[in-house]
């Protein structure tokens, strides 16, 4: 379920020191139905790779076409990414978070920035924008616990504006539903659930 970004932003999330120039694009909330401690299961699905097959065949399709349009135009190449075109997040970091930087994404241009035991930011950066995943780990009104996405975006100058708004209605027609139930799928097969397949 789509949240306002007040529900992100009214946090006292440690990510809100560390990107303050970065701005609050999108909130989630995921179907991921846990204990207290059920974060790092969570960090490990997302950085996993292993769950594409959970996510539907227009998810893959539209994200196949989004790097194969980067590879032409050129926004993925490696001198337009991190620690080439803009330093990590992790140079930004306090002590105390620089030795838990969470685990590393298996085939994705993701890089893991801190995790603790609320939350973990992974961050990617091309041609168009630097952007930041963020997951926090929230008690709901029942006792229990979910996860909280939010995804936070520095564009690239005109190019990166322009990127983002001819993004948006892919976002919340195609993407982020999708996303939202390879998610669940992925979190309940984690679970032994048999409705998960």
């Amino acid at each position: 379920m789509r949240l306002p970004n007040s529900a992100h932003t009214a946090r006292p999330w440690r990510i809100h020191d560390i990107a303050p120039d970065f701005r609050v694009e999108d909130v989630w909330e995921l179907p991921t139905p846990g204990g207290p401690d059920d974060l790092p299961r969570l960090v490990r699905q997302m950085a996993s790779g292993n769950n594409s097959s959970e996510f539907s065949v227009v998810y893959r399709l539209l994200f196949a076409i989004r790097w194969k349009l980067g590879a032409l135009l050129g926004w993925d190449k490696a001198d337009a990414g991190i620690a080439a075109r803009v330093p990590s997040l992790r140079d930004r970091l306090p002590a105390d978070l620089r030795g838990a930087p969470g685990p590393a994404f298996a085939g994705a241009p993701f890089r893991s920035v801190y995790l603790t035991d609320t939350e973990w930011a992974g961050e990617i950066a091309n041609r168009t924008m630097h952007g930041v995943m963020h997951i926090g780990w929230v008690r709901d009104e029942t006792g229990g616990y979910h996860g909280r996405m939010a995804v936070l975006v520095k564009p690239n100058g005109p190019l990166g504006k322009l990127y983002m708004a001819g993004i948006l209605p892919f976002r919340y027609l195609l993407v982020y539903p999708a996303l939202m139930r390879g998610i669940e799928r992925g979190w309940r097969a984690q679970m032994g659930d048999p409705v998960a397949g």
